[in-house]
C-alpha cells in the first residue's frame, strides 16, 4: 500500500544504532567549520587569509571526491554491501585523518593543514555519502523518513553539543587555549567512529535495491537534470547552507569583537547547539501536519526574523544574544533534519525515471552542495574581513572590520535564506505526490 510508513520494521535499538556514528561524525563538523580555522589562524600563527584560502582549496578538491564516491556506492556491492560495505571501510582512515590535523605539531605548516584537510575531507566523504543513502534506502514513507533522518541529525547535535562541551572540560584541567580540547576530540573520534560504525552495520540490514542496475553515465545525469524536485531542492540548500556557514565561521570573532565577551564563546555556542536539539522533536511534528518544505521554510522566515536583529547588539548585549541563541537553535534543527528527508523523497523521482535507486548518487551531489556553501563561507568571509582592515590580534580591527564582521555575520546570511524560502515555499513534492511516486515504484518493481 502506498505510503505505508516502512520504517515500522526498526526497533528504537536499530534506530540508535543506525544514529550512533552521526556523534563522532558531528564532533569532526564543529572543529572543521567553527574551531579549527580560528585555532590555525590565531594558536598556530598562519595568516587569516592563508587560512581560508587553503580551507577553501581543501573543499574544492573534495568536491571532486563527491560523485566519484556517490557512483562507486550505487554500482559495486563489496561482501557487505553497498551502504554498509564502503561505510565501514571508510570509517578508520577517517579517524586517523582526525586525529593528525585536530592534534598538529608546534610550527605546524600551511602544507601540513592543505594534507591532512584533503585527506580528513576524503575520508569524511567517504563515510557519510553510504551513511545517509542508507537511511535514505532503509524507510520510504513520507513521514518515516523524517523520523530516521531526525534521529541521525539529533545525534550530530547531540555530537555537536558535546564537541562544545570539550573546551569547558580541557579548561577545567588548567588547559589554556585550544590545543588540548582538539586533542581529547580527536581521541574520541579516532576511538567511536570505527566502533560506532560496526555497531550500526551488525544491527541494521543492508538495503535491497529494485534489481535494475543504474544507467550508463550519460543518460544518468540526464535523469538528474530532468528531476526538477531535485535541482530546486539543491538550489534551495546551497543558499541556506551557505547562509548557515558565514554566521558558523565568524562566531566565535563575533562573541569575542562585537560583544566583547570571548569567555561566552563556549557557553553560547552550547546553548546554540542544544536548542538545536529540542528544536528536532519540534519540527519533526510540526512537518506530519503541514508537510516538510512547507515547516522547513516558515523555520527560516523565523530564522530571518531574529537575524535582522543582531545589527542592534553591541559591548555586553549577553541576554539579547543568548535570546538569539535560543531562536536560531530552534531554527537550525529543521535546517539539518527536513531537507535530508526531502531529499530522500526527490530520489524516488529519479527511481521512477531510471529504473533504479541511485541514492549514493544523489547523497554526493547533496553532500558536493554542503561543502561548497561551506567552503564559500569560509574562503571569502575571511579573506573579505581581511581587507576591510579586521586583524586577529586586535581589538576589533577598526569600525570597518567590525561593520563588515556584523555584516557578513547577520545581513547577508538573510537575504541568502530568503532566497531560498522562495524555492520552497510552492515545492512540487508533498506528501500526496510522494505517494504516487511509491504506487510507481511498487508497480514497476512487481514487474521485475
Amino acid at each position: 500500500m502506498a505510503g505505508r510508513p516502512a520504517d515500522r520494521g526498526l526497533t528504537l535499538a536499530q534506530l540508535a544504532a543506525y544514529a550512533g556514528p552521526a556523534l563522532p561524525l558531528a564532533a569532526l563538523t564543529l572543529p572543521l567549520y567553527v574551531i579549527l580555522p580560528t585555532f590555525y589562524a590565531e594558536s598556530i600563527g598562519l595568516p587569516l587569509a592563508q587560512v581560508g584560502l587553503i580551507l577553501l582549496a581543501v573543499r574544492l578538491i573534495d568536491a571532486l571526491s563527491d560523485p566519484v564516491v556517490g557512483v562507486l556506492s550505487d554500482r559495486f556491492h563489496p561482501p557487505l554491501g553497498r551502504r554498509r560495505g564502503w561505510f565501514l571501510a571508510a570509517s578508520l582512515p577517517a579517524a586517523v585523518a582526525a586525529y593528525m590535523i585536530l592534534t598538529p605539531p608546534e610550527g605546524a605548516s600551511g602544507l601540513y593543514l592543505l594534507g591532512w584537510g584533503i585527506a580528513l575531507s576524503l575520508g569524511y566523504t567517504a563515510c557519510v555519502i553510504p551513511y545517509t543513502a542508507w537511511g535514505a534506502d532503509l524507510v520510504s514513507d513520507y513521514h518515516g523518513r523524517s523520523r530516521i533522518a531526525g534521529a541521525r541529525e539529533g545525534m550530530v547535535l547531540v555530537g555537536t553539543v558535546l564537541a562544545v562541551s570539550v573546551p569547558g572540560i580541557a579548561e577545567a584541567l588548567g588547559a589554556k587555549g585550544q590545543a588540548l580540547s582538539l586533542q581529547i576530540l580527536a581521541l574520541f573520534v579516532a576511538v567511536a567512529l570505527p566502533v560506532l560504525t560496526l555497531a550500526a552495520v551488525w544491527r541494521l540490514p543492508e538495503p535491497a535495491d529494485t534489481g535494475r542496475p543504474p544507467p550508463a553515465l550519460r543518460a544518468g545525469l540526464a535523469h538528474v537534470r530532468a528531476n526538477r524536485p531535485f535541482l530546486r531542492l539543491l538550489a534551495a540548500f546551497v543558499l541556506n547552507g551557505f547562509a548557515n556557514g558565514l554566521p558558523a565561521t565568524l562566531f566565535l570573532f563575533f562573541v569575542a569583537r562585537v560583544l566583547e565577551a570571548p569567555q561566552m564563546q563556549g557557553p553560547f555556542l552550547f546553548l546554540y547547539f542544544l536548542c538545536g536539539v529540542a528544536g528536532v522533536p519540534l519540527w519533526l511534528a510540526v512537518s506530519r501536519r503541514f508537510g516538510k518544505h512547507r515547516t522547513w521554510s516558515v523555520a527560516m522566515l523565523g530564522a530571518c526574523a531574529i537575524f535582522i536583529t543582531v545589527p542592534l547588539l553591541g559591548p555586553g548585549d549577553l541576554w539579547g544574544f543568548a535570546a538569539i541563541c535560543v531562536l536560531t537553535g530552534l531554527a537550525l534543527g529543521a535546517d539539518l533534519a527536513l531537507p535530508s528527508s526531502i531529499q530522500a523523497d526527490v530520489i524516488d523521482v529519479d527511481t521512477v525515471s531510471s529504473g533504479a535507486r541511485r541514492s549514493g548518487l544523489y547523497f554526493a551531489l547533496w553532500g558536493l552542495a554542503t561543502k561548497l556553501s561551506l567552503a564559500l563561507a569560509v574562503g571569502l568571509a575571511f579573506p573579505v574581513l581581511e581587507l576591510a582592515g579586521f586583524r586577529t590580534d586586535a581589538t576589533g580591527g577598526g569600525a570597518a572590520g567590525l561593520g563588515m564582521l556584523v555584516a557578513l555575520y547577520a545581513i547577508v546570511p538573510v537575504g541568502l535564506k530568503l532566497a531560498a524560502i522562495a524555492l520552497m515555499w510552492r515545492f512540487p513534492l508533498d506528501a500526496g505526490e510522494h505517494a504516487r511516486l511509491s504506487e510507481e515504484i511498487a508497480a514497476a518493481q512487481a514487474r521485475v
